[in-house]
């Protein structure tokens, strides 16, 4: 009967706690972009369509649970040809692989408003572990999580076929992302 009651207690005890709060991105603030070499010159993009699952408090940011989905055909380099190109198999084969999804393994402070998430990043099927360094700023009710972190193109297979010869295009691309989130507790 003891072990009963325990169990009933901790049960009731584990029902009171309150449970990790969910935010809500605001899309029109937020913004992915990214940015590679095309020989030698900058070339800037920007996805146009993403989604973010995040469950995150600031004291607590070990339970944190974060996903992204990017639409990959929402990718635009500021051109209808060049965006063309970018859905063809070569580059994101948007058909066969329609987002890239990002889901994070663990969510550590680095400082005052700074956290380091760790996860994987999956882009045509292919995943791979990133560090993705977080900055919060609050105002007016909503957080904006900003930061920037490197992948290297060909280990998604993103540029196959002629387009590995990274003296053309580079293998490095840094992606920047600014995301304006609502329900978020003080930090």
């Amino acid at each position: 009967m003891n072990s009963r009651l325990a169990l009933a207690c901790s049960l009731l005890a584990a029902a009171s706690l309150p449970a990790l709060a969910v935010q809500k991105l605001l899309p029109a603030p937020s913004a992915i972009s990214f940015t590679s070499k095309q020989m030698g010159v900058p070339v800037e993009g920007k996805f146009r369509k993403f989604d973010a699952q995040v469950a995150f408090e600031p004291n607590k940011p070990e339970a944190a649970k974060i996903g992204f989905t990017v639409d990959l055909a929402s990718a635009t380099l500021g051109s209808a040809e060049t965006d063309a190109e970018l859905a063809k198999p070569d580059w994101f084969n948007t058909k066969l692989f329609p987002q890239a999804i990002f889901q994070s393994s663990g969510v550590k402070a680095t400082g005052p408003g700074k956290f380091e998430v760790t996860g994987k990043l999956a882009i045509k099927s292919i995943s791979h572990d990133v560090v993705v360094p977080v900055t919060l700023a609050q105002a007016g009710g909503q957080t904006t999580a900003s930061g920037s972190f490197a992948i290297k193109r060909l280990d998604f297979k993103i540029g196959d076929g002629d387009w590995k010869d990274t003296s053309m295009v580079a293998d490095a691309v840094q992606v920047k992302f600014k995301l304006v989130l609502s329900g978020v507790g003080p930090l």
